[in-house]
């Protein structure tokens, strides 16, 4: 089974680009925190997400950069010639399902609007 669920924040808007056959692909990072056992703090994990499709339409339309969500998809790891004619690998989350954890209104209201300060775990970038 290749299930993978992610809660995080955008690090960057979601970029939306065209097939050639006219398909809508997004892609965009999500910062997820991890505890990191031995000390106890938490680290942030930058995981590439990929949607197709309407979901990749409705993400380019909805997402800004900071906004909570939830992601549901599978993991799939490709292979790839780069330019300079090596063999590269990449993972990332191919999205099925998303849900918005918090409205753009309630997402400029919780960060760096007015002034106020958020615990670290809900913001795990600069």
């Amino acid at each position: 089974m290749n299930e993978v669920i992610l809660v995080g924040r955008l690090a960057k808007d979601p970029e939306v680009r065209y097939t050639q056959n006219g398909k809508a692909v997004a892609s965009f990072n999500l910062a997820v925190n991890r505890i990191v056992r031995k000390g106890q703090h938490q680290e942030t994990d930058f995981i590439p997400i990929v949607a197709w499709e309407k979901l990749a339409e409705i993400c380019g339309n909805n997402l800004t950069k900071g906004q909570r969500v939830l992601i549901e998809g599978r993991l799939q790891i490709r292979s790839y010639e780069a330019n300079d004619g090596q063999k590269r690998r990449v993972a990332e989350v191919i999205a099925q399902n998303m849900e918005f954890l918090e409205r753009k209104k309630q997402q400029e209201d919780n960060h760096g609007f007015g002034g106020q300060t958020f615990p670290e775990e809900e913001i795990p970038f600069g």
